[in-house]
């Protein structure tokens, strides 16, 4: 262990995403599916707490329904801080706790942002200095979304969504999430996008490994303008979700009925992000939502990725 070890607790932040773009191209012999994204970081976020200790261990709590969330390697997590430990030679264990914010199985990166946190918080616990470069590979090993979680701000991601192009955002977006008490399985919205696909045909073209964004998103996030973004607001994995989860797509038309520029499905599901005018309208939007019993949390991005907070 390096003699930089901190013989205190760690504590690291990590936002949660939204997909503001997500074109889906068709399944590869290895079971996934080509990604041409933009990915946004927002205000809700999940908190890491890294302890000294002898083994490995990891509890959680937070302002969402944690049951499901594993406590064991199947834990994004706890994978990250034993990979951070492989890769530096460190012997020692560590506690984690997860504190959680995003919603659990809701398509905003949740788990991502708890395994790039616990990325940063180890390498800061244990001294390990491994830099910025080793802890993205690090991530990538770990899932498509982790460099996201890791880097934040707004980003194009394609391949599987781990390959990251930083997009010129300079200014702040204002969403409405309403996000659901039940999630969603990602294998299984992706699972019935190829099913939808094989009866009724392609929902787009498999877009190539490089920048397949149409570039009045990219226009319109480059001048922070929400009213050219919203029209290309696609989302692929939208109708498989809808099919799963026929709900969403009443939600969807509340929100816009409510005064929402438009209305997405983010990632797999099942949370919807709905994209307004600004600050004051998306509290409209968030009020006309909580009058008619829908749960809804005003955010906005962009905000940085994982960083120590103490």
């Amino acid at each position: 262990m390096s003699l930089a070890a901190r013989s205190d607790a760690v504590h690291v932040r990590a936002p949660g995403k939204i997909n503001i773009y997500l074109g889906v191209g068709a399944r590869r012999d290895d079971g996934y599916h080509a990604l041409a994204t933009v990915f946004q970081a927002v205000s809700l976020y999940e908190d890491v707490y890294a302890s000294p200790a002898s083994d490995f261990s990891l509890t959680v709590s937070g302002d969402v329904d944690a049951s499901t969330v594993p406590l064991d390697d199947r834990n994004l997590a706890m994978r990250a801080a034993k990979l951070v430990a492989q890769a530096a030679g460190v012997t020692d264990g560590v506690a984690l706790h997860l504190r959680k914010s995003v919603p659990v199985a809701g398509g905003m990166g949740g788990g991502s942002a708890d395994a790039a946190a616990a990325l940063v918080a180890c390498d800061a616990l244990w001294g390990t200095e491994l830099g910025p470069h080793a802890l993205h590979d690090l991530a990538s090993r770990l899932g498509a979304d982790v460099p996201f979680a890791l880097h934040g701000g707004t980003a194009v991601g394609t391949g599987r969504g781990e390959q990251l192009t930083p997009a010129l955002a300079p200014g702040r977006f204002d969403w409405v999430l309403v996000p659901s008490a039940e999630g969603l399985s990602t294998p299984a919205i992706y699972g019935r996008l190829d099913e939808q696909r094989a009866t009724v045909g392609a929902l787009a073209d498999d877009p190539p490994l490089s920048l397949d964004v149409p570039v009045a998103v990219l226009q319109a996030l480059r001048a922070g303008d929400p009213l050219a973004l919203a029209p290309g607001m696609i989302n692929d994995l939208e109708p498989a979700a809808v099919a799963e989860r026929p709900l969403l797509d009443h939600i969807l038309a509340e929100g816009v009925r409510a005064g929402a520029l438009t209305g997405i499905v983010s990632g797999s599901g099942p949370t919807i992000a709905f994209l307004c005018a600004g600050p004051d309208a998306a509290r409209a939007v968030q009020d006309e939502l909580l009058a008619i019993g829908r749960e809804a949390l005003h955010v906005h991005g962009a905000v940085p990725g994982a960083r120590i907070m103490s």
